[in-house]
């Protein structure tokens, strides 16, 4: 029987004609979301669902399962069934950092396999407008110019907010206190009051505010410029600081032990809907970069976070209490 299942999966990622010729009804392809709708993950895994649907030929439906930091939607994916029937829109939190920071029900190695990566959400260095620093490395002077006096905020402890935020504060050489939030927006409000004197905030989050004048954007995390956010330099060269990259990353995946033809299948219809400009206009449109990297790309970049948070975690003693 599990043979023929998963004969019948290969069959319906070839297309549901395909499929009806040969007998097999094919049944629609679930996207699992672990977070609620309007999230970055949730707006990106929308466009590439839609986009599927229309090259497979089969309907792919977007299954919000929020809950527990994305926890709960990821291990669903991770123990559901192999068939090629399921997915899963994949992002940094659930899958690279909280297996890093406390017990989680699945391992994101074993259990989940990588099909695509197809956006990153960038971070911005953003403070009050009334803060005197205008550029940068004027802004890391002021806060070396006082240790301890300044705090930053994020949305919440151990969010990847926090990490890239230790990570620039690590590079930078800033002794600075954390506050965290529960989410982003609450964070902003109070550094846009000028409780808190800055944060490293996603993009999609930063930038209406920037753009208004609320707050003042000093540098991208990420290694290159983003169209999204101009006239905002990268932190590696606006705060002298070489190499510096740093994003929440959106990928597609399936459980492990998905036959690797169907993946081959998914991953050759998820580069046709990547060269698409409908669908890049439309994954910029909700705020994020598109960083688009087949399987085996995607599986370096992984092992990549995998260290680079790892080491954060450890240089900075977070935790989750």
């Amino acid at each position: 029987m599990k043979c023929f299942s998963l004969f019948v999966a290969a069959l319906a990622f070839a297309g549901a004609a395909y499929g009806q010729q040969q007998g097999y009804p094919a049944r629609p392809v679930r996207i699992i979301i672990p977070w609620p709708p309007g999230q970055a993950t949730d707006l990106a895994a929308r466009v590439v669902a839609v986009k599927l649907s229309e090259i497979l030929g089969q309907q792919v439906i977007p299954d919000n399962r929020p809950g527990a930091g994305g926890m709960i939607g990821t291990d669903l994916a991770a123990k559901s069934t192999p068939d090629g029937y399921t997915l899963l829109a994949g992002s940094s939190g659930p899958v690279t950092i909280n297996p890093l920071l406390q017990k989680v029900p699945f391992d994101p190695v074993k259990d989940l396999a990588p099909v695509a990566n197809v956006a990153l959400s960038p971070y911005i260095l953003v403070s009050n407008p009334k803060l005197p620093a205008k550029t940068t490395r004027e802004f890391i002077a002021l806060m070396k110019a006082s240790p301890g006096k300044y705090r930053f905020a994020s949305s919440g402890t151990g969010a990847t907010a926090h990490l890239v935020a230790e990570m620039f504060n690590g590079a930078a050489g800033l002794q600075v206190t954390h506050v965290p939030y529960k989410g982003s927006a609450p964070a902003l409000i109070d550094v846009i009051g000028g409780d808190i004197t800055y944060a490293l905030e996603t993009m999609a989050a930063t930038m209406p505010h920037v753009k208004a004048g609320r707050l003042k954007g000093y540098a991208i995390s990420t290694l290159k410029p983003s169209t999204l956010a101009p006239g905002i330099e990268p932190i590696a060269t606006a705060a002298n600081l070489p190499g510096f990259d740093a994003a929440a990353w959106i990928g597609i995946m399936v459980p492990a032990g998905v036959r690797a033809p169907i993946v081959s299948r998914l991953a050759a219809a998820i580069d046709t809907a990547m060269q698409s400009s409908d669908t890049r206009e439309r994954i910029a449109v909700s705020g994020l970069e598109l960083d688009y990297r087949r399987t085996e790309d995607f599986a370096r970049y992984l092992k990549e976070q995998h260290v680079r948070f790892s080491e954060i975690i450890r240089k900075n003693n977070i935790r989750i209490e």
